[in-house]
């Protein structure tokens, strides 16, 4: 019987209350050091101005996005982590869905953007001031933000159009698309196919983009003569590479395929990766791999 679904149970983790406890606190102190760690990066680079230059300023707005992005999830995470009702309304739910995939998208052109600032700087250094621009910045900067607003529309109202039975048990942590299209009790054919086009575009093409800057940027270390150049040069790069990898690599896994059929436990271990750990490593990479941050920090300290 198709009937209206006013909220969600979330089945989560382990019932296991010891295991509840430690995964609460495990996870609780990874979100603060996201969150500390993130406006920290924010405030060091809007108070030192040495460090006011695109590069920056797209790391400036990625710590802002990775803020919102992890507390679209874990706080409502935590708090189901202690709940003996592990509830979701249907609209906070929906609500979830839509902040949690504009958010993941507009992250996706933010990283397209800063590979595309590190080719300018390393392959067309005596253009880059005249092409980077204060605007051009800002149109990447804003253009990124708004284009992600907007892709969230489509998969959130095509999932909030679907029927959902009287069986209302979300196997996950929180309202992602694959456990909510396997929970319908509508033919999802065609919802699954408009996401997995979406998420192809969106991903793959965000994802080709960053692959060849990169590409250029190692050719063109590659053609310096030192190995101390290719050193320097290649570290203006290397944080962004490692968090470009570690997020596409467990997005790409996740949502380009065209069905969504991998184990519920398989789906929430890579999910913990993406929406808890990996706002963590953006901090902690670009602070102790970055030495001109590393600097800047100790002078405001």
């Amino acid at each position: 019987n198709v009937t209206t679904v006013l909220e969600f149970r979330l089945l989560g983790f382990s019932s296991n209350p010891h295991c509840q406890i430690l995964l609460f606190t495990v996870v609780l102190v990874i979100y603060i050091l996201t969150i500390l760690g993130n406006i920290i990066i924010i405030s060091v680079v809007t108070l030192e101005p040495q460090l006011h230059s695109p590069m920056y300023k797209f790391l400036q707005n990625l710590s802002f996005l990775e803020v919102c992005y992890t507390t679209t999830i874990v706080p409502k995470m935590l708090a189901n982590l202690l709940a003996k009702k592990k509830s979701i309304s249907f609209s906070g739910c929906m609500a979830q869905l839509y902040y949690f995939i504009s958010l993941g998208a507009t992250e996706c052109y933010l990283l397209a953007a800063m590979a595309y600032d590190r080719y300018l700087a390393v392959c067309e250094p005596l253009h880059y001031g005249v092409a980077m621009t204060a605007e051009f910045y800002t149109h990447l900067a804003v253009g990124s933000w708004v284009t992600g607003v907007f892709t969230g529309f489509l998969p959130c109202l095509m999932v909030s159009r679907l029927h959902f039975c009287s069986y209302n048990l979300i196997d996950h942590f929180f309202c992602d698309i694959s456990p909510l299209l396997k929970l319908s009790c509508s033919d999802t054919t065609v919802t699954e196919t408009v996401i997995f086009i979406l998420s192809l575009l969106v991903l793959s093409s965000s994802f080709l983009l960053t692959l060849v800057s990169y590409l250029l940027i190692i050719l063109s270390i590659l053609k310096i003569p030192s190995a101390s150049g290719k050193r320097i040069t290649f570290s203006t790069c290397s944080s962004h590479l490692m968090v470009v990898t570690i997020y596409y690599g467990t997005m790409i896994s996740m949502y380009v395929r065209p069905t969504y059929n991998l184990s519920s436990e398989l789906n929430k271990a890579v999910s913990v990766l993406y929406t808890v750990v990996t706002p963590l490593l953006n901090p902690v990479i670009y602070s102790l791999r970055n030495k001109a941050f590393t600097k800047a920090l100790e002078n405001i300290v």
